[in-house]
């Protein structure tokens, strides 16, 4: 399918259980994925942007899918800002909603995202990336169901100490909290915890659960999974999900 909408320079959204990818001329222009934080919290928990900025943004220039022109336009972020956050959000959601246990995938002509089209990425490029990245923490510890799973700590006085970006994981890790859920505490990218969590357990500072310990990503909201056939009544709703979220 990929290479298909790649060709036929489709514009809409691609949905599957574990995210969705937008696509603009057959580029993907952004990315949104249960499991990975959104650019608002890379923004704002992050330290660049105030929620307040954010949801401004938001109502001035959601509603015609010009978010990101707003930014810029109003000076809350540079360009260059702007582009290293959208593509750090796009490449880490698209990292899991392509993930070989993405479930069915479907695709919806004419969606548009509200957050509007910075820097298009061929699908191309973008299916790449979330192979080299799974090939990646393969070679850390191949241990898949770490990236789903409770982080749960070990605590070995014998242990070398852990690094300063492993210590803000270990410090957030409780036995409940998945590497998404702490990359969302610290405003990081998923990826980034998925990489510490990997190191970490290589290590012997996390527990390896067993094989069939980790969970699925949280199933993706109802409008990820079916977009009404009215696009305005669907971008109002991605609109208020976007503003509740802070």
């Amino acid at each position: 399918m990929l290479v298909r909408l790649a060709e036929q320079r489709a514009t809409g959204a691609l949905l599957r259980d574990t995210g969705t990818l937008y696509l603009l001329d057959g580029a993907v222009v952004h990315a949104e994925s249960p499991a990975a934080p959104g650019i608002e919290v890379l923004l704002t928990v992050g330290g660049r942007l105030s929620a307040e900025a954010w949801q401004e943004a938001v109502r001035q220039g959601g509603a015609e899918g010009r978010t990101a022109r707003w930014l810029l336009d109003h000076h809350r972020l540079s360009e260059g800002e702007l582009e290293i956050s959208e593509l750090g959000t796009l490449f880490d959601a698209a990292f899991f909603v392509l993930a070989p246990t993405g479930g069915p995938t479907r695709f919806r002509h004419g969606a548009a995202h509200w957050f509007g089209p910075v820097r298009p990425v061929p699908l191309s490029e973008v299916e790449r990336e979330s192979r080299r990245r799974r090939r990646f923490l393969d070679t850390l510890w191949p241990c898949p169901q770490l990236d789903a799973a409770p982080v749960q700590p070990r605590h070995d006085p014998r242990l070398p100490p852990a690094t300063r970006h492993e210590r803000a994981v270990l410090d957030l890790a409780d036995g409940v909290r998945t590497p998404s859920a702490i990359a969302a505490l610290l405003g990081r990218p998923a990826f980034h915890a998925l990489v510490h969590v990997r190191r970490l357990a290589a290590s012997g500072r996390v527990a390896v659960p067993p094989p069939n310990a980790g969970r699925a990503p949280v199933p993706a909201p109802a409008w990820f999974r079916d977009i009404a056939h009215d696009a305005d009544a669907a971008l109002l709703r991605r609109l208020r999900d976007a503003l509740e979220h802070l």
